[in-house]
């Protein structure tokens, strides 16, 4: 009977690890050299007839676990509707923390708003441009803002635009709010989306206003705020409430899909 168990057992881990690793049809990862002795894991979905690319920076610090086995922590906004971009004729990438910043702070106090991130994110639009010659845009949600934003400012790549979701305008110990950035060089269409009840303290919804405010030089900018949603299962700022847009996924990737094709 030990015996049995054991060989259940095994085939059963197995049967999980086959369902992880294909839990989502066409997805695969792809791991970039963007700088000497540094790895960059994305996870790559492309649909048959792409009209847009969009790089997706989840928050917190950036490190969700890409292997060849799938994406470890699911959880965040932009990682769990990766799908819907997708199946809305866009190749997602999602990117990790680079191999050089999965210690443990991985992508905060600092990183992504150096000149290494743009570096980093640089290859990944180069590689996503080989793919398909369509718009690239840059999609953040909480802490990826300052990512999305930083790169938007500063690199040399043409990009389609930028998507702000939940973003940090409030000053932290932990990275830098995205209105203290120089926001007036950002010369591509900037959506911003909000929730009405987003009870994080770094992104409260009076933050986008103040973003639209600085980017004085981007051709379009349209806010977009949000109510209603299932009840939150996590705090306050974490990804299963108002501030992941906890059961209204649908509406805004549907909203954000929609910009960016109109722009």
């Amino acid at each position: 009977m030990k015996k049995y168990m054991t060989g259940l057992s095994m085939l059963i881990s197995l049967l999980l690890t086959g369902l992880h690793a294909n839990a989502n049809a066409g997805e695969e990862t792809e791991q970039l050299s963007p700088r000497a002795g540094v790895t960059l894991n994305i996870s790559l979905i492309v649909p048959a007839n792409p009209v847009a690319s969009v790089i997706l920076f989840p928050g917190g610090d950036g490190k969700i676990g890409i292997s060849s086995y799938g994406i470890e922590k699911e959880g965040n906004f932009l990682v769990r509707t990766r799908d819907m971009f997708a199946d809305r004729d866009m190749i997602v990438a999602v990117v990790d923390a680079p191999s050089d910043r999965q210690g443990q702070k991985g992508m905060l106090s600092g990183f992504r708003t150096s000149r290494e991130h743009v570096t980093d994110i640089d290859t990944v639009i180069d590689y996503l441009q080989k793919k398909a010659t369509v718009p690239v845009w840059l999609i953040g949600t909480s802490r990826g803002t300052e990512s999305a934003a930083h790169v938007a400012i500063h690199t040399n790549k043409k990009i389609g635009g930028a998507i702000l979701t939940a973003s940090v305008t409030e000053s932290n110990s932990k990275g830098t709010a995205v209105t203290k950035m120089d926001l007036g060089n950002i010369q591509a269409p900037v959506l911003i989306a909000s929730h009405k009840k987003d009870e994080c303290r770094v992104t409260p919804p009076s933050g986008a206003k103040k973003i639209k405010s600085k980017l004085k030089n981007a051709p379009v900018v349209e806010i977009k705020y949000y109510t209603g949603g299932k009840p939150p299962l996590s705090k306050p700022c974490e990804a299963k409430s108002e501030h992941g847009f906890y059961g209204i996924e649908e509406a805004v990737v549907g909203d954000i899909v929609q910009f960016i094709k109109g722009h």
